[in-house]
């Protein structure tokens, strides 16, 4: 009995990792992209960025209305402790990366099903 527990556990905490890895992954490819689509990347390094820290949901793109222009705005809590800023330029070229990314890893997936003639490699079977 006292194994089992253990052992549910041990899989809860694996799997718990594994999502947080996952989602740091992802974190990273995003600011990748936005980076590429020309988002300026400040460092939390004044009062209103680190309250933009704590309160902006990390890892998502937030709408702003700055000044009567829209502002999009990420924010990374944990690897860089920083914020991506970009206006409507910025996040047109960030959605056609994005798409862009979306197609060329469905022509993969695309191309391994053609490989393997709909069955996918012998150890699938």
């Amino acid at each position: 009995m006292y194994a089992r527990v253990v052992l549910m556990g041990v899989v809860t905490l694996v799997a718990l990792s594994g999502c947080a890895t996952f989602r740091g992954l992802a974190a990273g490819e995003t600011e990748q992209l936005l980076s590429a689509a020309g988002f300026q990347s400040r460092p939390a390094d004044t009062d209103e960025r680190l309250q933009d820290l704590r309160t902006v949901p990390p890892f998502k793109i937030v709408t702003r209305n700055t000044d009567g222009n829209v502002v999009y705005t990420y924010v990374d809590p944990k690897s860089c402790k920083c914020e991506y800023v970009g206006g409507s330029k910025e996040y047109a070229a960030y959605q056609r990366l994005v798409t862009e990314r979306q197609i060329a890893q469905q022509r993969i997936w695309t191309d391994e099903e053609l490989r393997w003639g709909g069955w996918g490699p012998w150890y699938w079977r």
